[in-house]
């Protein structure tokens, strides 16, 4: 396995519409906050940060799904994510999350230290 495939947790650590799991990176020459998420089935990260306000999304620890488990929501303004691309669906949100590429296999969700952070266009 590459070094810059990083572990971030164990498959089951993610239900799917359910609570996120935090872990840091370096974004821009910052240690930001960033989370992962399962969506229909696959593992999806984010920097945790709206693009609407540079704030965190969650609404309570590692709460950004929106009740139904079908958003990405920020607490702060409302803006709405899709869970599966980061891209804005609503609210006052400009263009999509910070997607981070992840990988799962055997049981573990890895994060990819050296794939190149781009915010999302759309």
């Amino acid at each position: 396995m590459s070094d810059a495939l990083q572990p971030l947790c164990n498959s089951s650590d993610l239900a799917e519409g359910s609570h996120a799991v935090p872990f840091d990176i370096v974004y821009a020459g910052q240690t930001c906050r960033a989370f992962a998420v399962r969506f229909k089935g696959l593992p999806h990260a984010y920097l945790n940060r709206c693009t609407h306000v540079a704030m965190e999304l969650d609404w309570q620890p590692n709460r950004i799904f929106d009740d139904s488990g079908q958003w990405l929501l920020c607490a702060s303004h409302g803006a709405a994510y899709l869970p599966d691309t980061g891209q804005c669906a609503g609210g006052p949100c400009h263009g999509g999350l910070v997607k981070i590429e992840l990988s799962e296999n055997d049981g573990l969700v890895y994060w990819h230290a050296a794939y190149n952070l781009k915010p999302l266009t759309f």
